[in-house]
């Protein structure tokens, strides 16, 4: 755990992650799923990758006015300006990053647009990577890929042939707890090996039928659609 109490999620992206706590989105679920075991889930989204390095800079006072513009974030890293950051009380446990498909859209004659050239694409995701990996020695990072185009399931995964429905979001919800659980990271962010907060029997639980005992429900899960492993 990283920080004091409980760890922090991050949902870092383009309107994937904006969306995601949208009718049965993948941010709600994890939320749910986390509940009372994360600090929070925070959901910076962005159209591309471009703004959100501007963002991570406007997001971190400590280097802010260190950066005034793009081509000087290189000058920030080498100059260790973020060297105090990893000293700060509460740093992100796990980033959860998706860009790229606004970025990847074609360019326009105009020069307008969200197009991002690929080799300019990977330069800044490399960066983002970077920063990201330099805020603790804890901070665990995963990277989401730009789905394949299939038409055959575009409709059944896609609200809009862009954006994740309720069932392309339960798919990425499982591969995600997929990774969490066979990662052998220490500590685990895995939901099932991480500590419930006050979690302990209460008086004031649910009374049992017996009527002379509770019944702790911190832990019950039979609400949930899907019982996630």
């Amino acid at each position: 755990m990283v920080g004091p109490g409980r760890p922090l999620f991050v949902l870092f992206g383009s309107s994937i992650v904006q969306f995601s706590f949208s009718n049965g989105g993948w941010g709600a679920i994890l939320a749910d799923v986390y509940a009372r075991k994360v600090l929070d889930l925070l959901t910076p989204s962005f159209r591309s990758a471009m703004p959100p390095m501007q963002a991570l800079v406007e997001l971190l006072p400590e280097v802010q006015s260190a950066v005034s513009s793009m081509r000087d974030w290189q000058t920030v890293h080498s100059s260790g300006h973020l060297a105090g950051l990893k000293d700060a009380a509460v740093q992100p446990s796990l980033v959860i990053v998706y860009f790229g498909g606004n970025d990847s859209m074609g360019s326009h004659s105009s020069g307008l647009g969200p197009h991002v050239p690929l080799p300019e694409y990977i330069e800044n995701m490399r960066k983002i990577g970077t920063h990201l990996k330099n805020l603790s020695e804890k901070t665990r990072i995963i990277f989401l890929t730009n789905p394949p185009v299939n038409e055959e399931l575009i409709h059944r995964t896609q609200s809009d042939g862009i954006h994740l429905s309720s069932e392309g979001s339960k798919i990425l919800v499982a591969e995600i707890i997929k990774i969490l659980k066979e990662a052998v990271w220490k500590p685990s962010l895995y939901w099932k090996s991480m500590p419930t907060e006050f979690s302990e029997d209460s008086p004031y639980d649910v009374v049992a039928l017996n009527g002379v005992s509770t019944i702790n429900i911190s832990n019950l899960t039979t609400h949930r659609e899907i019982q996630w492993d």
